[in-house]
């Protein structure tokens, strides 16, 4: 497999980009392009949100060097108010899949279409939103246990008419087809800040766990998302649907995580509770099939098994009827 992997290296590396300045280091094309597609995203649950002021990171699968590995979901905070992340995707383009990192702006942008799940549908992000300088839930899609004190909550029903897949990449054989709509293109224009130092030690620490890598986990991680970034053990670690236990270790927590090799992100060129029943779910249209229902036939991207594909159940509705109702949660 590894003379397969023709490695196409722009720039430099995330690592040595990390003592940068925000405004420098998000102005640097940074990445690496493959010869072989990422494998699909694993059906997992999310982490109950740990407080007030968090935002969802969805996971992807990244480069490290002679495989994938996964890097899981996680909570982070925002690097200001009124800035939403957008996630980074794979894209096929010249003969390879390259690397696009995500980044915050006031808006979300072009993420290649790819169904992350949690409000990230492939286009734009349901799962919430900024108010005046606070963060309001969307609970139809984010995980907000009693036990977790978090006024700013809202239910909006999710309906996306996308086509039901697991698929990681943009274009290529088998990809994704979606491409930059206006206000994506809009969104590519405004100011950009790069991953803050949470998110980039939790990729760090992400490649230094053997078990993340595909050639461990064939797709399906044990630590497919956690409450906290790089901590992967104890509450709050959630394991992809198949997958088998995790491996006691040490762990880690934010800045604190072990640096390992460098991490393959691609900075934008323009600029604790256990977890409940929240299942990474690619959105049906119209409300779709129940879970476990087949899917359509679509063409091979990797070799890898495939876990289980879950479905999210979104009941279709009237524009007049839809309403938005905000509550307390005590």
């Amino acid at each position: 497999m590894r003379s397969r992997m023709g490695l196409i290296f722009a720039g430099l590396s995330l690592t040595a980009a990390v003592g940068l300045t925000g405004t420098a280091s998000a102005a640097i094309a940074i990445g690496v392009s493959i010869n072989v597609a990422p494998p699909e995203l694993p059906a997992y649950e999310q982490p109950a949100v740990p407080g007030p002021g968090y935002l969802w990171s969805p996971g992807y699968w990244a480069w490290g060097g002679e495989d994938y590995y996964w890097v899981p979901g996680t909570w982070v905070l925002a690097p200001q108010p009124g800035y939403l992340w957008t996630p980074g995707y794979w894209g096929w383009a010249d003969g390879a899949y390259l690397w696009h990192g995500g980044y915050w702006g006031p808006h979300v942008g072009f993420y290649g279409g790819v169904n992350y799940g949690f409000g990230y549908g492939g286009e734009g992000y349901a799962g919430g939103e900024w108010r005046g300088g606070a963060f309001f839930y969307n609970r139809s899609v984010n995980n907000i246990p009693g036990s977790v004190h978090i006024t700013n909550v809202y239910n909006r029903t999710v309906v996306n008419n996308v086509t039901v897949n697991r698929v990681s990449f943009n274009g290529g054989n088998g990809g994704i087809a979606a491409r930059p709509s206006q206000g994506d293109l809009a969104a590519e224009r405004e100011h950009h800040l790069p991953p803050v130092n949470a998110q980039v030690h939790h990729e760090q620490a992400a490649r230094s766990e053997p078990a993340l890598h595909a050639a461990s986990n064939h797709g399906a991680p044990a630590i497919a998302a956690t409450a906290h970034p790089g901590s992967f053990s104890g509450p709050g670690i959630v394991g992809a649907h198949g997958a088998g236990a995790v491996a006691p270790h040490p762990a880690t927590h934010g800045a604190g995580a072990p640096a390992g090799a460098h991490a393959q992100t691609l900075p934008h060129p323009g600029g604790t509770a256990q977890p409940q029943a929240h299942t990474f779910r690619p959105v049906t249209p119209g409300g779709g099939a129940p879970a476990g229902a087949p899917h359509p036939p679509q063409a091979p991207q990797h070799n890898e098994p495939k876990g289980q594909p879950q479905t999210q159940h979104n009941e279709p509705h009237a524009p007049a009827a839809h309403e938005e109702h905000e509550h307390e949660q005590h």
